[in-house]
Order: C-alpha cells, then structure tokens, then sequence
C-alpha cells in the first residue's frame, strides 16, 4: 500500500509513513492551512520544525504563508495581471510583450500567431510550452498539456495562498531569444526590500543535471546548496547585475520575502515573476546552518489575519 501511495502523489506521507494524503483523494483539500503545513515541514525537514516560533527561512516561508496575506500578492502572482504591475513601477521596456490570453485552450487562434512563441498558463508553476516553429508544432499534446493545467489549482500543493484565487488562463508571449533555454535567468531573493542573494539555474539540459549556484550581491559564491548542487562552471557576473539589484529591490519594496526573477537577453533584461516561497519552503540546505542565517534576514511583519 504505501508502495502505491509513493507513486500516485507528490506529498503523501511524513517521515515515517504516519500520515498520509493525495490530491487524487480529495482529503488534504478540506485539511486546514496551518495542520496541513505542519505535516509537511515535519515529514520532509524533521520533527523538529516550528511554525509557530519560525527561526530558519523554511520555518518562516510557512509562516508567511499562514499570516503575511496581502492581497496584492494574488496580483503579483498571476503572470497576466502581474506586467500591469511591472509596467507601472519599472516601464513597459522590462515587460515581455503578451501575443494573446485565453479562458480556454480551444479559444487560441493560432493563425494570429507568429511562428515563434511561448505559451504559459497564468495561475500556477511549470506550465511552460515553448513553440519554435508553429508549423510543426505537437497541437495534441500542447493542448493535453495546458487543458490538464487549467484545471488545477497551485495553492492546494503547498498551500501558497496567494494562487487559490488566481483565474486560470493561457497566455501567449513573444518569443524574446532564437534559443529560449540559452537566456540566462538570474533569481534575486529579497528580504524585507533588499537583496541579499541570488542564485543562477544552469547545465540544465545537461547529462549531470540542473545546476544551482548562489552569489552574494558583490557576486562572491556562497558556501553552501539547496536541495540542488552548485555548478563547478566558473559563471561570470553579469555586466548588468546592479541594474538587476535595483530592479528587484523597487518590486520587492515592503514584502517581507519575495524571489524576483529576470531574464538577461543579451543585455537587455526582461521581468520574469515574482515567487514568494521558493519550493514551498520545503527544499533543505546544505550545510543546515544555512537555512537559519537565511531565516535570519527575513523580518516578520505583524500578522495580516
């Protein structure tokens, strides 16, 4: 049974197999907030995590989601609603321009497409389709895809409250590079308006697998990894890297923890989104001592509910 339960869900069971849930079943999904986040800090980081008196970045990650619940952040969120956002606080420049939005996948009129394009649902996380030639593309297993996506709703997996009430919907963006995987995509994580670190995603179609370096603003490699390891590449600061820091810092002005995401397209630097609780806060550091120096640069706010 518990063999079964491993292989039909994401987040089934703790630690030791004593509680189990799926989303297939239906029962996390009437589990309150605060039980179900409990069960999973213990199951997948230890006994010993604490909501309640949060000290390590995970800890508090969990407690942002319970009581930081602004409802900008639904805004900030949803990848459609959210470059009206940017758009005002930064200027269109740093916005991929949007090809077109859609309720519904049977709604896309591709004709009015160009060769090229990304598609992306605006109410989760890795529902990215990257189309290079409109001719030849899978419509099928596109459709399949985006259609199982569009039912799905983000917050029940990791109670990311800010998703619940996100409407979903597909959008369609310019394709901004000849080789989308080759834009280098630098994630700035903010604490309290101001960066402290960065990390950079790489060799991620590689035989070893994705890479995750992190750097302190100067750019100096930080000693340690989460859940994934650091590259041995020599990865060279971006010549922009200041005007990324400030972009960051003006969106991530008065959040207590927010990850800005932005794309360097030879040269030109482009919005990517905002995450606020990077793998759901369930992702462990190595050396351990991390999480807690992390967990120390983030300043709770009052509880908002």
């Amino acid at each position: 049974m518990l063999e079964y339960f491993r292989k039909i869900g994401r987040y089934c069971f703790d630690r030791d197999y004593r509680f189990i849930i799926n989303s297939s079943m239906g029962l996390y999904k009437t589990m309150p907030d605060d039980v179900f986040l409990d069960k999973m800090m213990r199951g997948r980081l230890g006994n010993d995590s604490n909501i309640i008196k949060p000290i390590s970045f995970n800890e508090k990650i969990q407690w942002l989601k319970l009581y930081d619940r602004k409802p900008i952040y639904t805004t900030l969120v949803d990848k459609y609603e959210v470059k009206d956002y940017v758009s005002k606080m930064l200027g269109s420049q740093y916005v991929i321009p949007t090809l077109g939005v859609w309720k519904r996948f049977s709604d896309i009129d591709f004709d009015t497409l160009p060769s090229a394009f990304v598609l992306k649902c605006t109410h989760d996380s890795g529902s990215v389709v990257i189309v290079r030639n409109k001719s030849t593309m899978d419509l099928k297993a596109i459709e399949k895809k985006l259609t199982r996506c569009l039912k799905r709703n983000f917050y029940y997996a990791g109670r990311e409250w800010p998703y619940k009430n996100v409407p979903p919907r597909i959008i369609a963006e310019k394709m901004i590079a000849e080789n989308q995987e080759d834009i280098k995509d630098y994630k700035l994580m903010c604490f309290n308006g101001k960066v402290k670190c960065l990390f950079v995603c790489s060799e991620r179609f590689s035989k070893t697998g994705l890479k995750v370096t992190f750097f302190d603003p100067e750019w100096n490699r930080l000693p340690f990894e989460r859940h994934y390891p650091s590259s041995d590449i020599r990865i060279p600061r971006p010549d922009n890297l200041d005007s990324m820091i400030t972009i960051a810092e003006k969106l991530s002005k008065d959040i207590p923890f927010v990850r800005v995401d932005l794309y360097d397209c030879d040269g030109t630097i482009y919005f990517g989104e905002m995450t606020f609780y990077p793998g759901s806060g369930f992702e462990e550091f190595n050396p351990p001592e991390w999480d807690e120096i992390l967990g120390s640069w983030i300043e709770l706010p009052k509880r908002s509910v």
